[in-house]
């Protein structure tokens, strides 16, 4: 009775572990990098408006020949805007501010870049490479939104840890964080689980 009740703490345990949205049957999306293939699971039922966009600008072929514009160890990899020559692409509307979902961002998941206006967000997202509790949201005022968390990396995080130890240095309208040499989306496309993980 006593291992049996081990066995059941310790399988609670592994699903309380697990990432908000791990559960999810959502889209995935495989992004084929000069650093190699990431695969993200993303979670509609927690960001819908989010995961739309993100699959439209994929559906059109939007983020095929952009970079990784910024890189920051121990933070964040960012791109989804830029081509390689720092030309930013025009982009859709920007969307309303999901960070509310619930969500938090922990390494290995995707959230929406955006400027200081909370609901800015457009093309641009970024991965985190840690744990980053300034980021989540706290309230919904201009300095607690936060940033929307709508997906994770399921296949491919050594890829995303390669990305986040590039040298970088300031290049064109940057200061700094440009990797010396560029990390491009060759292609994105939407994957079901089978073909994502491979």
């Amino acid at each position: 009775m006593t291992k049996k009740l081990g066995t059941g703490l310790l399988a609670l345990a592994v699903m309380l572990a697990a990432p908000a949205g791990a559960a999810e049957k959502g889209p995935r999306v495989r992004l084929e990098t000069t650093k190699g293939p990431v695969v993200l699971a993303l979670y509609p039922e927690r960001a819908p408006k989010t995961v739309d966009n993100f699959l439209g600008y994929v559906r059109d072929g939007f983020y095929d020949g952009t970079i990784f514009h910024r890189v920051v160890p121990g933070f964040v990899v960012q791109g989804g805007g830029f081509t390689k020559d720092l030309r930013h692409k025009p982009t859709r509307e920007p969307i309303p501010n999901e960070a509310d979902n619930g969500l938090t961002n922990e390494a290995g998941t995707i959230s929406m870049a955006r400027t200081s206006d909370p609901h800015s967000a457009t093309s641009q997202f970024f991965l985190n490479l840690t744990d980053n509790p300034p980021l989540n949201h706290r309230a919904k005022t201009q300095r607690g939104w936060g940033y929307a968390v709508f997906g994770e990396v399921v296949a491919g995080m050594e890829t995303v840890r390669a990305m986040g130890k590039v040298p970088t240095g300031p290049k064109g309208r940057f200061p700094r964080s440009v990797p010396r040499q560029p990390i491009v989306i060759e292609k994105a496309t939407i994957v079901d689980g089978e073909a994502g993980a491979g």
